[in-house]
């Protein structure tokens, strides 16, 4: 290594390249004998990494050595074919190369004249994100950490345009009447968060019940907003769902619409699990309306299969992410910029000022496997969940507790037991008793109050046999307790 950089000679980066190279492919050679969670205590894992500052460098291959043995082996199974747990892809092979070529350029997406061809992509990348939902061509957005923020920034733009004309992003919210918000019971917990960042506060969340196949009650949103009405608030935003986290519930989003647009609210529509299996010809029918929302959360690390981190935020235009985010400031000055006009400055329309080009490896995917091809793999999740379905049907020890026209499917295991206690109990056992196992990573949640298991399926490397060893593993684990 030259004392006067922090670079290695060239051929000394071609060895270390060389056996990072080796430690990736030996992943995907071993690729079947992942575990879905890898047993270490907490104090066993600290332990791991409880040094001090190193003051001295260490020998590249040593380091790359404690990297296998600390991180690579024993990282929870998400690239594998065992992970039910949460929504959680595979990740693909492309966006790995695609995140070593990004860390090498080390592009800052912020201003167009840092990163000219990572700016164009993710312009890019939102054309054909809006293409892909069928959402108007005239959209605006921008790449962000994945759904959470994704909504969070939907929300924002939502509050600062519907409420201009109070002049809020200068004043605030002080002296503005109360505003409500509308979702179900079933909406992820981002909201109530966003909610909260934005100064809205989750008590003027209504979260709305819901229809027996958990999606929202249509009619009781409305009465709630006529309810909020008569007491004084000023109803301002619909979340509807394109695929709820629990069970993969897609609310009548045409009904949203048309609420929406009778009481003049903003209509924000969370896609983050679901809302690229609208580009499945099966589903659809199933999310008419998705076109007319105000605007979109989507989630790449979910069903286009990216590496962690990489969500979506989607507008009807460009102008309202400006109108939402830019601030002037002298140091960013683009006027005497050739072609300025021309020239996307993703600082005026986003909060970040740093950013990285989270897009360039949804583009690199997309280009490398072609649309239809990723399309063919999330029909394929959503046919493996059925397979699941069935088995569970089929079968007299476990009990079918939720279908879904996505890849998620909550049930219960029961061996012979009957009373209801003791099956709760038991799966209330089973799931630290199959994460000690390892085998699988599967979680629980609950549903109207009832304590299930719940298996997501999207990973483009699961099979069949994935799907049996499952629920052998379950039935193997509930045998011991």
């Amino acid at each position: 290594m030259n004392n006067n950089t922090l670079d290695f000679s060239n051929e000394e980066f071609a060895n270390i390249l060389q056996k990072v190279s080796a430690m990736v492919l030996d992943k995907y050679e071993h690729l079947d004998e992942i575990k879905g969670f890898n047993v270490s205590s907490q104090e066993e894992v600290e332990g791991w990494f409880n040094e001090p500052l190193p003051r001295t460098g260490k020998d590249s291959f040593e380091l790359l050595d404690e990297v296998k043995t600390k991180v690579f082996d024993s990282a929870t199974g998400n690239l594998g074919k065992n992970m039910y747990a949460y929504v959680m892809s595979g990740g693909n092979q492309i966006s790995t190369v695609a995140e070593l070529l990004l860390s090498t350029v080390n592009q800052n997406n912020t201003k167009w004249h840092l990163a000219p061809a990572m700016t164009e992509i993710e312009k890019r990348v939102i054309k054909w994100a809006a293409e892909m939902i069928d959402y108007t061509s005239e959209a605006g957005g921008a790449m962000v950490s994945g759904g959470s923020e994704a909504n969070l920034a939907g929300l924002t733009v939502a509050r600062n345009i519907f409420f201009k004309k109070f002049d809020i992003k200068r004043k605030g919210l002080f002296g503005v009447k109360p505003f409500t918000v509308y979702c179900s019971t079933e909406t992820h917990n981002c909201v109530d968060k966003s909610l909260s960042l934005i100064g809205i506060g989750t008590d003027h969340l209504r979260r709305v019940k819901t229809q027996n196949d958990l999606t929202i009650d249509v009619e009781a949103l409305e009465n709630q907003i006529k309810a909020d009405i008569e007491q004084g608030f000023q109803p301002f935003c619909i979340v509807g769902n394109a695929g709820t986290v629990n069970t993969g519930a897609i609310d009548d989003l045409n009904a949203l619409a048309d609420i929406a647009q009778k009481y003049h609210l903003w209509l924000h529509i969370d896609g983050a699990y679901g809302g690229l299996a609208s580009s499945l010809p099966s589903l659809k029918a199933k999310y008419a309306g998705l076109e007319r929302a105000d605007s979109v959360a989507l989630d790449f690390h979910k069903w286009l299969y990216q590496p962690f981190e990489i969500g979506c935020v989607l507008v009807r235009n460009w102008r309202i992410m400006r109108d939402t985010y830019y601030k002037e400031a002298d140091y960013l000055a683009t006027e005497l910029q050739e072609n300025a006009n021309a020239r996307l400055e993703f600082n005026e329309h986003y909060f970040q000022l740093s950013r990285n080009a989270k897009a360039f490896k949804a583009w690199m995917s997309v280009k490398a496997y072609g649309f239809d091809r990723i399309q063919q793999m999330i029909q394929k999740d959503i046919d493996l969940t059925n397979y699941l379905i069935k088995l569970v049907e089929e079968s007299s020890d476990f009990e079918l507790k939720s279908k879904a026209d996505l890849a998620v499917a909550c049930f219960r295991y029961k061996g012979n037991l009957t009373a209801e206690e003791e099956i709760t109990a038991l799966n209330q056992q089973l799931i630290p008793a199959l994460e000690a196992d390892g085998r699988v990573f599967i979680t629980s949640t609950k549903l109207n109050g009832e304590f299930v298991l719940r298996a997501c399926i999207i990973n483009h490397r699961k099979t069949e046999q994935s799907i049996e060893y499952l629920l052998d593993t379950i039935r193997d684990v509930a045998a011991k307790l």
